[in-house]
């Protein structure tokens, strides 16, 4: 009977570690409204929004293809309608991945120009932009409008917003996160430019800001996140222009104000260090 016990112990014990790492491995995905006919779509960490039409709806990044095909099922069981299009926030695999689950059935595909060209280059796993503009373009489907604007480099070289004036909404990935500092040591990253950049954002009429990553923001939050940058961007100069080391650098430079920010502890030392490279990059001689 004994032996019997443990037998039935091991086996339950093999069941529930098996039931424990099938529950890790499943996404957390869910829908949420934003405002209107605008939705948020959360595929674990990534975030991305579709607009429904009475012609149909308008998806943003697929993110990847097992979360294109569950969002797909999700938007034809809760509204009926076709996909019509899927815009490309920026070619990075992490959002723009998956795209050829909608293609395949006849969206339109849409993308910054240098996009497509990275995408092709590159290889990324994703359906080719069909559409593709330069500074701005306008999709309208069933009375509804999305405005697409590219506001210069930043995060990428890229990168577009989008922005839903009749919902005040404005998605805007990766390079405008919520009471988070930047994402590590900037890879593939312009960082005057992005301040620059967040400065247009900041001139644009929307109420909430969307991001890719994270809470929903508002305009207050463009505006904390460039004097982020510019702090951590000017301090770091400074200290290059004294001719301190990567290390002394990390040691003067006081961020301290914005450690109630996600991630300030992991990633500041990051921000510093690829500021700081960048810095020596870019710096000329007297």
């Amino acid at each position: 009977m004994f032996r019997f016990s443990k037998i039935m112990l091991a086996i339950a014990m093999v069941i529930g570690s098996a039931v424990a790492a099938q529950a890790q491995s499943e996404p957390k995905r869910n829908i949420t409204q934003i405002a209107g006919d605008l939705y948020r779509f959360q595929n674990n960490f990534h975030f991305s929004v579709f607009l429904v039409t009475p012609d149909g709806v308008i998806v943003t990044d697929p993110i990847n293809a097992d979360a294109a095909k569950w969002l797909k099922a999700e938007i034809a069981s809760r509204f009926g309608k076709p996909i019509r299009y899927v815009v490309y926030s920026h070619d990075h695999r992490d959002h723009s991945a998956g795209g050829e689950v909608f293609a395949a059935d006849g969206a339109i595909v849409v993308a910054h120009e240098k996009a497509k060209r990275t995408i092709i280059g590159e290889k990324r796993p994703t359906a080719v932009p069909d559409i593709t503009f330069k500074k701005q373009m306008t999709l309208e489907l069933g009375g509804k409008t999305i405005e697409l604007k590219y506001l210069g480099k930043n995060h990428s070289d890229n990168m577009i917003v989008m922005r839903f004036p009749a919902e005040r909404v404005l998605f805007a990935v990766d390079f405008i996160p919520v009471k988070t500092v930047a994402f590590k040591d900037f890879p593939d990253a312009y960082l005057p430019e992005w301040i620059r950049s967040l400065a247009r954002v900041e001139a644009m009429d929307f109420d909430i800001l969307a991001p890719g990553h994270g809470p929903l923001g508002t305009k207050a939050d463009v505006a904390a996140f460039r004097r982020y940058m510019i702090d951590l961007t000017e301090q770091v100069l400074a200290q290059a222009r004294m001719g301190k080391s990567l290390e002394e650098t990390k040691a003067a430079v006081d961020l301290s104000k914005y450690s109630g920010w996600g991630q300030y502890e992991a990633w500041v030392p990051l921000n510093i260090e690829g500021a700081y490279k960048r810095a020596q990059l870019n710096r000329r001689g007297n």
